[in-house]
């Protein structure tokens, strides 16, 4: 009989990662979902909550392009996927 070593984010507990360094890039990302989210909502408070959340998630998982553009560099945005 085999044994694997898996690895289980603490933010997202039904995940698991065969890397330790791909579970702790997923727990950085939910850290950073979570923060936007309280952004969000303060920002504009008739969001709900779930709509909050699926932006922050959003951003979070694409901050790169939107780190692009708040560098003045507002066409990555075009970049970003579509999302159903």
């Amino acid at each position: 009989m085999a044994v694997e070593v898996v690895y289980r984010s603490s933010r997202d507990l039904e995940r698991l990662f065969m890397d330790k360094a791909e579970a702790d890039r997923h727990d950085k990302m939910l850290e950073l979902a979570e923060a936007l989210s309280a952004a969000l909502h303060k920002a504009a408070p008739s969001l709900s909550e779930q709509q909050a959340e699926d932006l922050g998630i959003f951003m979070a998982r694409h901050r790169e392009l939107f780190a692009k553009a708040f560098k003045n560099n507002p066409e990555a945005l075009a970049e970003l996927p579509v999302e159903a």
